[in-house]
């Protein structure tokens, strides 16, 4: 795979990498294939125990790259609906994975990489990573990742923070059930051969089947899907949302922070 790593260090564990470490992880078209043709590779892995979701480099993951908003902001209102169809697959598909899923959070997730974070079972953060919904600051909504993070925060810290675009740190992606775990840089490795002992210590199909008892309770979750990919095409083809993403790529202000 181009984009994504794949390692097997210990028997029926997965190490899974975003490798973009240059572009801070950020999705494009090529990486959310890659995700779901893994995941769903991963269905017929009898053996596979868990799962582990990490990022190379300094960053988890920085949301949408700039090439594919660029792209984006041409793409008719059937290709951007399309597009965000794929987006809600990939995850989708990690959130139903029959594993668990440990997210490894190594650094910064902006944007979509908030719903990376929100797709995993449990997730170990270093202090220093900062977290953020910020899509409405590009005149855009987080529509596609929101049924998994609410499900995670709530209400409340949605409102509280998807509408304002504010960055947060890790304390309060904690304090809001984000994140279950806060380490330094230096802890990571240790508590992550922790966790992962942890879930091992599971019966194998005890495991997957209170992970399938979780999905059917929630089983409602995916009934918003076809309502956020509407929502966050809706916004990609407006005057609002195109200015946004113009002034991201053109390094500009956009017009309703000029006036």
């Amino acid at each position: 795979m181009k984009f994504i790593e794949v390692l097997e260090k210990q028997k029926g564990v997965k190490e899974v990498w975003l490798n973009r470490p240059e572009l801070h992880n950020a999705f494009n078209a090529e990486l959310i294939q890659e995700m779901i043709s893994l995941f769903d590779s991963f269905k017929n892995d009898e053996s596979l125990r868990l799962v582990i979701l990490s990022g190379k480099g300094p960053s988890f993951c920085a949301g949408a790259d700039l090439n594919w908003m660029k792209a984006m902001r041409n793409y008719t209102k059937e290709e951007n609906y399309n597009d965000s169809k794929q987006l809600a697959k990939m995850f989708s598909i990690i959130n139903d994975c029959e594993v668990p899923v440990i997210g490894r959070v190594n650094g910064h997730a902006l944007g979509g990489g908030v719903g990376l974070v929100s797709v995993c079972d449990y997730v170990i953060c270093v202090e220093s990573a900062l977290m953020g919904f910020t899509e409405v600051r590009l005149g855009l909504i987080p529509a596609v990742i929101s049924p998994y993070c609410l499900a995670k925060i709530g209400e409340s810290s949605g409102r509280a923070w998807m509408l304002s675009g504010e960055k947060f740190s890790s304390a309060e992606a904690k304090q809001m059930g984000l994140v279950h775990e806060l380490v330094n840089e230096s802890e990571m490795e240790t508590k992550v051969k922790e966790i992962t002992k942890r879930f091992l210590s599971a019966g194998p199909i005890a495991a997957r089947e209170a992970k399938k008892l979780i999905k059917d309770v929630m089983k409602n979750l995916k009934k918003s899907e076809d309502l956020t990919c509407q929502m966050i095409t809706e916004r990609r083809v407006s005057i609002e949302g195109q200015e946004g993403m113009r002034a991201l790529l053109e390094k500009d202000k956009p017009i309703w922070m000029k006036t």
